[in-house]
């Protein structure tokens, strides 16, 4: 595998900090935490891409609260491939951002737009597919997806219905037609998709040729290819600020995937986790004999299936079960394992200098 000149990265670094308060915050959301090693989980996502795309050829966008942690943490990269948007839209517009970036630099480029804070492992694999995908994007007008199969009837991911099965690329492993993009199902909703064999999930990963995406935006979104078509060559900061703000709210599933003539969805082979609330560490940390994930400064005597992180004080837990507790220098958590979701409802009730 070689690196792929005329293929580019961008990297979707906002969040709102709220999944894993205390820890996340506004300036440091989970994407700048370094939950599972030394190194973040945006690192970690820059890093995967290594023999990829050349360096060079990979932007971080992210948002002026987190601009200055996110450089911090991707010093390899030089600061103008870290991009702060200048308002709070969707991945809509961050589509058109990234597409907009790579077409002032290279208008028969291929696109990959990736979350920063997902978690895989196995990155061999990981670059391989990706690797093909881009290939394969490159080389028709398909918009490309990947699919992680269901390890269970999950109701917090989108899923993705898949139709038939398309011609293989050279390591990609198996292709196959979207049908249709599916919001978030309810419980017995997602038990019906998983039973079936035909849904994956949604893991946020995109894939278009640079003119495929204006072609389908100048029919389907023409604010986003407007947008596009007149993004600067060098500094866009003065653009942005300009234009960004008056884009249209909207996911690009919505304005986009979904009315596309033609997405395809390769199966993932490699591990994947959103590691969407507190109770996903463990799956992932080393577990003491009682069932306990413990990180940092913590003490447990007669205590089971807990989830403490320390990050100074010391935790002590005594006859307790199925917690969370998580310590800062200015904040503690204290909640059941089957609230962890429910954190965000704790955000408007308090203070401005913890959030």
């Amino acid at each position: 595998m070689t690196e792929n000149p005329n293929a580019y990265v961008c990297i979707m670094a906002g969040g709102s900090g709220e999944r894993f308060w205390p820890m996340s915050r506004q300036r440091t959301p989970k994407h700048l935490l370094k939950l599972f090693s030394d190194r973040t989980l945006v690192e970690d996502t820059v890093r995967r891409l290594d023999g990829v795309v050349p360096r060079e050829n990979i932007f971080v966008l992210t948002n002026e609260a987190q601009l200055a942690g996110t450089r911090d943490a991707l010093p390899f990269l030089k600061p103008e491939q870290i991009i702060a948007e200048p308002a709070k839209r969707d991945t809509a517009p961050a589509a058109a951002l990234a597409t907009g970036l790579v077409r002032a630099r290279n208008p028969d480029a291929v696109v990959a737009l990736l979350p920063a804070d997902a978690l895989i492992e196995n990155h061999a694999v990981f670059a391989r597919q990706l690797s093909a995908a881009l290939g394969r994007a490159a080389q028709s007008d398909a918009f490309v997806t990947f699919a992680i199969k269901p390890s269970f009837a999950a109701t917090g991911f989108g899923y993705l219905e898949m139709g038939d099965t398309l011609p293989h690329t050279a390591g990609g492993g198996v292709c196959r037609k979207v049908n249709r993009f599916v919001e978030k199902p309810n419980a017995e909703t997602a038990e019906r998709y998983v039973a079936s064999g035909n849904y994956g999930w949604n893991a946020g990963v995109f894939i278009w040729r640079v003119s495929s995406f204006l072609r389908e935006a100048e029919q389907h979104a023409t604010e986003l290819a407007t947008f596009v078509r007149d993004f600067p060559a060098g500094d866009p900061t003065a653009f942005l600020a300009e234009r960004f703000p008056a884009l249209p709210k909207i996911s690009v599933d919505y304005a986009i995937m979904e009315k596309a003539a033609r997405v395809e969805t390769v199966l993932a082979e490699y591990d994947w986790d959103d590691v969407g609330t507190w109770t996903a560490i463990p799956a992932h940390l080393p577990q003491d004999a009682a069932g306990n994930t413990l990180r940092g400064h913590v003490v447990a005597e007669d205590a089971q299936n807990n989830i403490a992180f320390s990050n100074g004080r010391t935790i002590a837990l005594l006859g307790v079960k199925d917690l969370v507790v998580v310590e800062t220098p200015d904040a503690i958590l204290v909640c059941h394992r089957d609230a962890t979701q429910h954190v965000k409802k704790l955000m408007p009730r308090l203070p401005k200098d913890v959030l």
